[in-house]
């Protein structure tokens, strides 16, 4: 059984400062990573900088997000290139800058985070008269990132949970899309048809047969997901990529469920994964 492909999550943020240059060029020489996953936001100017919170205070895992404050869409360029991620000296890059460090055997999952806006319609398949409006508000953005990316030569697969996004993608440009998904499946399977998308990008904890008990434990329903999203995906054509591992059980266990793709905070856990998987069964 051939294993995922591996998806440096913000460049494996569990060893780096996640979204930064620093964590994208570690990410990128590691042999083991097919793709860096980061997230896309406007400076105030419109500029796409990578950053994931929509503001810079805050913290992660006892950590301050950024040493500044504020919504990052109202924050002008020049503070957010000073502005440090996670108690590092790394800071707040431009897209460009990041794609600048990623070699074009590499490729980039850019998810469209925010186009600056705190009315996202996040997670909804949108009625058909919503739709021309919600990809407004994204399309200044989407094309703002879109221009930033045609000088980087490696692949490149776009993602979001906003349908907006995603409309805005494919008026746009020609790239790879994915749907992010995650309470309602079925919506998500909706716009990966509707638009067509290469992929999709479901929890981990919406995979079939894996671990039930770990969705209840955040949140989630502890019963078996009624739609089995890899076979859906499968028999449509499309990629299934799934978010977010953290160790190699997990890793595990979504190998032996047939996902195309694994989005990881850490490095290494896919290796020997091929063997493991084939011992168990």
């Amino acid at each position: 059984m051939p294993s995922p492909a591996v998806i440096a999550h913000r460049g494996y943020a569990g060893v780096a400062p996640e979204n930064t240059v620093t964590a994208a060029a570690r990410a990128a020489e590691r042999d083991e990573t097919a793709m860096i996953e980061i997230d896309v936001q406007p400076a105030a100017c419109g500029t796409p900088v990578v950053v994931h919170d929509e503001r810079l205070e805050g913290d992660r895992d006892g950590r301050p997000l950024t040493d500044a404050t504020g919504f990052v869409w109202e924050t002008p360029l020049e503070t957010l290139r000073e502005t440090r991620v996670l108690g590092t000296d790394a800071t707040v890059p431009t897209l460009a800058e990041l794609l600048a460090a990623v070699p074009e055997t590499i490729g980039v999952n850019v998810e469209l985070k925010n186009p600056g806006t705190r009315d996202l319609r996040a997670g909804e398949s949108l009625p058909s008269d919503e739709r021309d409006e919600r990809r407004e508000v994204w399309q200044a953005f989407v094309e703002r990132v879109v221009a930033d990316c045609a000088g980087f030569n490696g692949d490149l697969l776009f993602s979001s949970f906003c349908e907006g996004a995603i409309a805005a993608l494919r008026e746009t440009a020609d790239y790879a899309a994915a749907p992010l998904l995650r309470d309602d499946l079925a919506a998500g399977l909706e716009i990966a048809r509707r638009y067509d998308c290469e992929a999709i990008h479901p929890p981990r904890t919406a995979i079939s047969g894996t671990d039930r008990v770990e969705m209840a434990e955040i949140g989630g329903s502890d019963t078996e997901p009624d739609i089995d999203v890899v076979t859906a995906a499968h028999d449509e054509g499309r990629a299934v990529n799934v978010w977010t591992v953290t160790n190699w059980v997990q890793f595990d266990a979504l190998a032996a469920a047939g996902v195309d793709g694994i989005i990881a905070d850490y490095p290494g856990l896919g290796e020997g994964s091929s063997d493991r998987v084939q011992r168990s069964n």
